[in-house]
């Protein structure tokens, strides 16, 4: 049998409208577009595998349909985001009378425990910056390809756990978004919503390093003068690069991070230094304060562990 998603394209079906409903997505991320037409298409060639018609659609399809994905071993997390894109098209068609009725009101994905990736503790972070650093000061040649890309990566790290940037928003960075003179930065986050982010002195000295001699050397007469980042062919990074970047930087134990690591960990040591929920709600650009609480429980699990490591009576 065909997986979802394999089997013939709908996404010339005029009865199912797909790509319409990827085209109302305008304001919305790149990433977000192309999982909610994965997921769309995803769905309605399983709906037209059982002879679903749009009009058809109910919520005990949806249901099936759920419990189809669950029997594929997809994760909790990824089910959710599944059933979000098909609530959102639901209501595209609904919107649009394709379907008399929403049938994806009121539908919800079976949720999963949450759960964070490995956070480094303070003094991990720092000794991996550190060993990028070194990297940096040890490299005298600004017209070397390989003294340009290790003046990036420090800037690229520096910027993942100084600034709490999401891997996209590094990515995506311009050279107007960056103020080094008032240690700033300026990120147009999820929703295209736009805030204004501190930057500290090593990662405003790491930036002006690789923008003032590493980014000269691996600029050519095509790459986008506005882009902070760029690869060793001259285009701005992707997120596949910075993965690759963080992943040449393991923790003690051997264990290498994602970049999304180094923002969880940016706001851990946030919140174990003090700092007020609402503020690092602000600082990542959070919507929903509840998303900012998760890293709560980390550092409580934190401390739990140094107290029964260090209290004589634990």
């Amino acid at each position: 049998m065909e997986e979802p998603g394999r089997g013939r394209s709908t996404r010339d079906s005029a009865d199912w409208r797909v790509v319409e409903f990827v085209g109302s997505l305008a304001g919305a991320s790149a990433h977000t577009r192309d999982a909610y037409a994965h997921d769309a298409n995803e769905f309605v060639v399983w709906c037209e595998r059982g002879s679903v018609a749009p009009r058809a659609v109910d919520h005990r399809t949806l249901r099936r349909y759920l419990a189809y994905l669950s029997t594929r071993g997809f994760a909790h997390a990824t089910i959710a985001r599944k059933a979000a894109a098909v609530r959102s098209y639901l209501r595209f068609l609904h919107r649009h009378a394709v379907i008399e009725h929403d049938p994806g009101t009121g539908l919800r994905a079976p949720k999963g425990a949450s759960r964070l990736p490995r956070v480094p503790h303070v003094d991990e972070a720092n000794d991996l910056l550190d060993e990028a650093a070194g990297l940096a000061a040890g490299n005298d040649r600004d017209d070397d390809v390989t003294s340009a890309v290790v003046l990036r990566d420090l800037a690229v790290l520096e910027v993942l756990y100084g600034a709490g940037l999401r891997v996209s928003e590094c990515c995506s960075l311009r050279r107007d978004d960056v103020d080094l003179r008032r240690g700033l930065v300026t990120v147009v986050g999820k929703g295209s919503k736009i805030r204004r982010v501190p930057l500290g002195e090593p990662a405003v000295d790491a930036l002006r390093e690789w923008l003032a001699r590493g980014r000269l050397v691996l600029a050519h007469e095509t790459s986008p003068p506005e882009a902070v980042f760029l690869n060793r062919r001259g285009r701005p990074l992707t997120t596949r690069d910075a993965r690759r970047i963080v992943a040449r930087f393991p923790l003690p134990d051997g264990r290498r991070l994602h970049p999304h690591a180094l923002r969880h960990a940016y706001a851990t040591h946030l919140l174990e230094g003090g700092a007020d929920l609402r503020a690092v709600q602000e600082l990542l650009g959070h919507a929903d304060l509840a998303t900012t609480q998760i890293y709560t429980h980390v550092t409580r699990d934190r401390l739990r562990a140094v107290y029964e490591a260090t209290h004589p009576r634990a």
